[in-house]
C-alpha cells in the first residue's frame, strides 16, 4: 500500500478542493494512494456523499471499507455464499445495498457494515442485476436487471414499489433530487418522473444510432449534463433538459460480461472513462477534445468514481487507486495564475 501525506488529515482535506478542476490539473493527476491486495477484479466502487469513506466489491467476495483521509481499510466483509457484484452507500456512511453474483439467488442486499448484519432483503429479480442507483435524497433505489426489468424499491419495505419491462440489458439513475430517474436500453435514454412513472417516459433521447447495450448511466451533480457508456465503447453525453447529444467520446469496446464506466468531474466540465484495454481517459465536455490519458496493462475497463466535491477520483481494477493531482507538476501554473 502506498500512502501519500497530501491525502491524510480528515477536515484539512476540504482545504485543498478551492482549486477548480482545470485540463492542467487532470493532466498532473496521478495516484497518490493504492491498495493492492485484491484477488480478484473490484467490480464497483462508491463513495460515501458526506464522509471520506469508500466502499469496494470484489470477484473475491468481498465487500470493503475504506477511509480516504486516514488512507486506512477499515472493514473488510465477505460475502461468500452470494458474492457481490455492485454496491452503493445508503445515507448512512456503514450502511450499503449490494447485488448477488452467484448465479442463483439475485436478492439485493441491505447490509451494516457497523456488525455485519443483513437488515433487508430485497427480491424481485430473476437475473444478474446489471444497474443499482440510489435516491441521494430519499430512502429509494432503483435496480436494472438481465432478467429485462427494471425494479423501484424503498429501503424500509422488502417488496418493490413499481415494475418497468424493457427491451434489453438496462442502465438507470436518479437525478440528485430525486424528482427523475432514466432508463436506458437500445439506442435510447428514457426519462420518468418519479411520481408518475407508471404514465411512462414523459421524454426520449436518442443516442445516434449506437443500438449497443447500455451500460452506465449518469446525471452530473447539477442535473444539467447527462452521460450513457455503451458495449461498443462510447460514452454519449446529453443535455438532460432538451435531449440534444452535445459529444460522443469513443474507446476500445469492452467484453458482454464488463461494465464500461465513466464518471464527470464534480462541476460537469469533464468526463473521465476507462476502456476495454484498461486505460483511463479525460475528456472536455465544453471542446469535445481529449484532455489526459493513462495507459494500463489491464485487459478490462476499471470503474471509476470521482470523489464528491474534491479533487480526487478513484479507479479499481485489480487494486484499488485514488488519483490527485501532482502538486510539483503543478508549481509553474499556479504561480504563473498569481
Amino acid at each position: 500500500m502506498l500512502s501519500n501525506p497530501q491525502m491524510a488529515g480528515g477536515p484539512e482535506r476540504e482545504d485543498k478542493v478551492s482549486l477548480e478542476v482545470t485540463e492542467e490539473i487532470l493532466q498532473s493527476m496521478e495516484v497518490g494512494l493504492a491498495f493492492r491486495d485484491y484477488n480478484g477484479r473490484i467490480s464497483s466502487l462508491d463513495f460515501h456523499k458526506a464522509s471520506s469513506y469508500v466502499v469496494t466489491a470484489s470477484d473475491d467476495e468481498s465487500i470493503r471499507l475504506y477511509d480516504v483521509s486516514t488512507a486506512t481499510c477499515l472493514k473488510t466483509i465477505n460475502s461468500k455464499k452470494y458474492g457481490v457484484d455492485l454496491v452503493c452507500f445508503t445515507s448512512h456512511p456503514t450502511t450499503v445495498i449490494y447485488s448477488s453474483k452467484n448465479g442463483w439467488d439475485e436478492s439485493l442486499r441491505l447490509l451494516s457494515l457497523n456488525d455485519n448484519k443483513y437488515l433487508r432483503y430485497f427480491k424481485g429479480h430473476h437475473d444478474r442485476v446489471v444497474s443499482l442507483s440510489l435516491c441521494s435524497r430519499k430512502e429509494c433505489f432503483i435496480s436494472g436487471s438481465l432478467d429485462r426489468t427494471v425494479l423501484l424499491w424503498d429501503q424500509r419495505a422488502e417488496k418493490s414499489q413499481g415494475l418497468l419491462h424493457v427491451q434489453g440489458r438496462p442502465a438507470t439513475a436518479y437525478d440528485d433530487q430525486g424528482l427523475v430517474f432514466t432508463i436506458a436500453f437500445g439506442g435510447y435514454i428514457r426519462m420518468f418522473d418519479a411520481r408518475m412513472y407508471e404514465k411512462g417516459p414523459f421524454d426520449i433521447f436518442s443516442v445516434g444510432g449506437d443500438m449497443s447495450d447500455a451500460n452506465v448511466v449518469k446525471f452530473s451533480n447539477d442535473g444539467r449534463l447527462m452521460l450513457l457508456t455503451t458495449t461498443d465503447g462510447h460514452i454519449h453525453v446529453l443535455d438532460s433538459f432538451r435531449g440534444t447529444l452535445l459529444s460522443t467520446f469513443s474507446v476500445k469496446p469492452v467484453s458482454s460480461n464488463a461494465t464500461l464506466e465513466a464518471s464527470f468531474s464534480p462541476d460537469g466540465m469533464f468526463v473521465m472513462s476507462g476502456s476495454g484495454d484498461g486505460s483511463v481517459y479525460a475528456w472536455s465536455v465544453r471542446s469535445g477534445k481529449e484532455v489526459t490519458s493513462w495507459l494500463s496493462t489491464e485487459s478490462e475497463p476499471p470503474v471509476i468514481k470521482w470523489a464528491p466535491g474534491s479533487l480526487m477520483f478513484a479507479t479499481g481494477s485489480s487494486e484499488l487507486s485514488f488519483w490527485i493531482p501532482d502538486l510539483s507538476k503543478l508549481a509553474a501554473y499556479v504561480g504563473g495564475r498569481k
